[in-house]
């Protein structure tokens, strides 16, 4: 089975949560804050496998959960990270945030990697907030939750060269005599409903991937038919053999099947018509086979086209060899890298956005009798914030004072004792006297 989309869920590992803990030891009567920083969670990172051909293992496993860093200890003993989840993925996998549509990585090379949902930070232990004022604080953090995400996965097929072509004009027969590859072959369109791969043997030492890609038909750049599914593979192919029936056993004309074909690689993608094609003139054993082939080139020739076209038969192997040794041939002439358009060097790529004078920004609107404060920042802090102990909220009220929270709200008309909403958090609005 060859399944080509995969929509999963990641989460990053949450953070461990700090410790309020004191030095215990005979002879210190005073002993000073000892509680340790909580351990850093987990990263989910996609690393590509080249063992790996398929998305098949994502239909059976949907989620993905790093493990969340280890509590801060006493002595003020950090607390361990969380080893990261390593997710296999196949060469060819393009990896697109499911709520903005952004590509957040398009995984080509063995070995290479990306973080998608990054591990919360440990919290950090009343070790750290220890200050002259107040040498034994008792606040610790709690420790940050991880990215959390829905992910689509697209695998495009990495082969050399890509067959394409209308239904039923011998892609799938092709590829079956020049390799090893036993495709799905039948006398009715769409017969090959997913892309087949094969290993092709020049026989002169060389080889190369070939795929035999599904039919295309006009509008499929709008995902008519196949479409898109389609589509989506070819733009990995560094060669194009576009196989034409050039007896045209089924009435169309041979010259309108190679062009309506190279239209809906066009519309798709631009930069699909510069990619090399070789013409493919198969059934040259069929009747009318050769005044079609003198018409298709003179057609062509008309327009100012020049292509390599190859007369074969795929069914008695007819013309093939030679078709093979110029394939191989202009395949030494291409860089190994696919042309993709969007290909994104991740070593250099930031996928997460940088904390920025922005995230100190906060709104307030009213419902009804209740303020709410919209800020990322502040509901991030208030995760963060362990109100189990007083002093942990007064920081965390001092913060709030200090952004600039307090006199706003004065400002909308909050009085004492009035509700007010950040996140899911509620508390009462008070007064300092």
């Amino acid at each position: 089975m060859f399944v080509d989309k995969a929509k999963i869920y990641v989460k990053g590992g949450d953070g461990g949560d700090g410790l309020v803990a004191f030095r215990r030891e005979k002879y210190v009567p005073e002993g000073g804050p000892a509680g340790g920083d909580g351990g850093d969670g987990g990263d989910v990172i996609f690393r590509v496998d080249e063992g790996l051909r398929t998305l098949v293992d994502f239909r059976y496993q949907k989620h993905f959960k790093a493990q969340r860093g280890e509590k801060g200890r006493n002595k003020s003993q950090h607390g361990a990270n969380a080893d990261d989840m390593i997710v296999r993925v196949p060469p060819g996998t393009v990896v697109i945030d499911d709520d903005t549509q952004e590509i957040i990585a398009d995984l080509t090379r063995h070995g290479q990697q990306v973080v998608v949902a990054k591990g919360g930070r440990g919290g950090r232990g009343n070790t750290r907030f220890a200050t002259p004022n107040n040498p034994a604080p008792e606040i610790a953090e709690n420790g940050e939750e991880g990215v959390e995400r829905w992910v689509v996965l697209e695998l495009k097929v990495m082969a050399d060269v890509g067959l394409v072509g209308f239904p039923s004009v011998g892609k799938s027969t092709l590829l079956s005599v020049v390799s090893g590859a036993k495709p799905k072959i039948g006398a009715y369109h769409f017969t090959t409903l997913t892309p087949n791969l094969g290993v092709v043997d020049v026989g002169d030492g060389r080889s190369f991937v070939m795929a035999d890609l599904p039919g295309l038909i006009e509008g499929a750049h709008e995902g008519v038919g196949l479409g898109h599914e389609f589509l989506r593979h070819v733009e990995r192919t560094r060669i194009i053999v576009h196989v034409v029936d050039m007896a045209a056993t089924e009435g169309r004309d041979p010259f309108e099947d190679w062009a309506k074909i190279n239209d809906e690689l066009k519309l798709y993608n631009a930069k699909l018509e510069e990619r090399p094609q070789i013409v493919a003139a198969n059934k040259m054993d069929m009747p009318d086979a050769e005044e079609q082939l003198a018409e298709f080139k003179r057609k062509l020739a008309e327009i100012g086209k020049e292509l390599d076209i190859y007369p074969i038969s795929a069914l008695s192997r007819t013309g093939v060899q030679e078709l093979l040794y110029k394939v191989a041939d202009k395949l030494e002439t291409i860089p190994e890298m696919p042309m993709v358009e969007e290909l994104v060097e991740l070593s250099e790529r930031k996928v997460y956005r940088l904390e920025t004078e922005e995230d100190e920004d906060f709104t307030i609107r009213r419902e009804n009798d209740v303020f709410v404060v919209d800020s990322p920042s502040i509901e991030k802090l208030i995760k963060r914030t362990n109100f189990s102990t007083h002093e942990s909220v007064m920081r965390f009220a001092r913060i709030l004072r200090k952004k600039g929270v307090d006199q706003a709200l004065r400002e909308r008309g909050a009085k004492d004792g009035q509700t007010i909403r950040i996140g899911d958090f509620e508390f009462e609005f008070v007064e300092q006297e």
